[in-house]
């Protein structure tokens, strides 16, 4: 029994010091100053909206939401190394998507549904900082914290006339940004999966005087990002 149970520790021995001592896919990676790469995504647009409170004496709005929609947004990476575990990343891009703002209007005594379309396109210039844990093998956890500047290419656009009436967005808004994510060392290159949360700081409602964005007192926008980063 005793010989067995030597033989046993022996190769579990040689296992952990396999195990421990495996080749690592592109070991220097991390010690170059600068990276670039791209990014593709998904990303889910919102909105929170305070109520104005005023939709008794508005003629017809009786409630206002928001329904967030799926979208896609894509961009390039520069990554600068500040040390072991912190980098500045710098990833301008293009987010692309839809919120539904559905009103609820009261019309010839029945309450009815009315859904308004806000398409954006947003040209974003995010700056974060990326702490990064130390590398297990081929694998890095990391976190990101930093701000944003975004505008819209959508929001002034002509509107037509089959989508009247339909409020506008301003077009400038800065936002704060927090998120996670994992690097993945791959034999040529790295890929990362990053799950980001986008906070506006303004007020994107424009007003126009009609019931529609008097309904609302304050409206900032906000969006989940997942993306996938390759370097």
């Amino acid at each position: 029994m005793k010989k067995y149970v030597s033989i046993l520790f022996i190769c579990l021995g040689f296992y952990a010091n396999g195990q421990f001592t495996r080749p690592i896919n592109i070991p220097r990676f991390d010690n170059d100053k600068l990276h670039f790469g791209f990014t593709l995504g998904l990303n889910r647009m919102d909105f929170t909206i305070n109520n104005s409170g005023d939709f008794f004496t508005l003629d017809s709005v009786y409630a206002v939401e928001n329904q967030s929609m799926m979208g896609f947004n894509l961009g390039i990476i520069s990554d600068l190394r500040l040390n072991q575990h912190w980098t500045l990343r710098f990833l301008p891009g293009l987010i692309f998507g839809q919120r539904n703002m559905e009103y609820l209007v009261v019309k010839d005594d029945k309450l009815i549904t009315k859904i308004m379309k806000i398409e954006s396109t947003f040209l974003d210039f995010p700056l974060v900082f990326k702490y990064r844990a130390q590398r297990i093998n081929d694998y890095r956890p990391y976190l990101l914290a930093g701000g944003s500047y975004k505008f819209d290419l959508a929001a002034q656009k002509e509107i037509k006339e089959e989508e009247k009436p339909k409020i506008r967005l301003k077009r400038s808004d800065f936002y704060y940004e927090i998120g996670f994510g994992i690097d993945y060392y791959l034999p040529y290159f790295k890929l990362s999966t990053e799950l980001k949360f986008s906070v506006g700081i303004l007020n994107m409602i424009k007003p126009d005087n009609t019931q529609f964005t008097g309904a609302i007192e304050k409206m900032n926008s906000k969006m989940i990002i997942l993306s996938f980063h390759f370097e």
